[in-house]
């Protein structure tokens, strides 16, 4: 997964909020400009300590901040050499992206992380910005009361949720279409559909 460079990455870092020795988005994400494949360490980094071209940075690199390091509503326990797990924004939806260390797979299921993260889909759903979660590119999406298995999601696909009430209760609608470039602009082609019955209120 590539990093997501959004307007958060232009943000104020919060006070006291500094990498140090915290390298994460190094393994986790794929860098065109150096070749770097995600879920691999930069050959530029050294574990713990930081960045050996850090005065030369690829301008993907250059650009990037994690939300714990922009967001004072992200708690301290999100830091992501912690938390195993690095959440930005994605550059045109919004959605909260949070891209696990593919070393310990299973972080975003640990207390209090999945509690957070399930929080952070009720609060920004009814916004429109859905919280998916990457190991590499496997995705799944957090619904308020649910997981949802989306499989391999790619940067060309996007993923949209709709919530519908009828007679046996309500259902999640859940869509990722197929974003192709043509002559006329962008177009969204359907790639697949799931429902899924809301288990409580959201």
């Amino acid at each position: 997964m590539t990093a997501a460079v959004s307007n958060s990455s232009e943000a104020r870092t919060v006070p006291g909020r500094e990498c140090g020795s915290c390298t994460l988005c190094c393994k986790v994400y794929n860098v065109v400009e150096l070749g770097k494949a995600a879920g691999k360490w930069c050959s530029h980094c050294k574990p713990g300590r930081g960045c050996t071209i850090h005065d030369n940075l690829p301008s993907e690199c250059a650009a990037f901040n994690c939300l714990w390091k922009t967001m004072p509503a992200i708690s301290m326990q999100w830091k992501p050499e912690q938390s195993k797990m690095v959440l930005t924004l994605h550059p045109e939806t919004n959605n909260i992206q949070v891209v696990v260390d593919p070393g310990l797979p299973s972080a975003w299921t640990r207390q209090p992380y999945h509690s957070q993260l399930r929080l952070m889909s009720k609060n920004n759903m009814p916004k429109g910005h859905l919280v998916v979660v990457f190991v590499n590119e496997l995705a799944t999406l957090i619904l308020p009361d649910q997981d949802v298995q989306l499989g391999v999601l790619t940067r060309e696909q996007v993923v949209s949720v709709t919530q519908e009430s009828g007679p046996g209760g309500s259902v999640y609608e859940v869509k990722i279409f197929n974003r192709r470039t043509t002559a006329d602009g962008q177009t969204l082609e359907m790639a697949s559909t799931s429902r899924h019955p809301v288990r409580s209120a959201a």
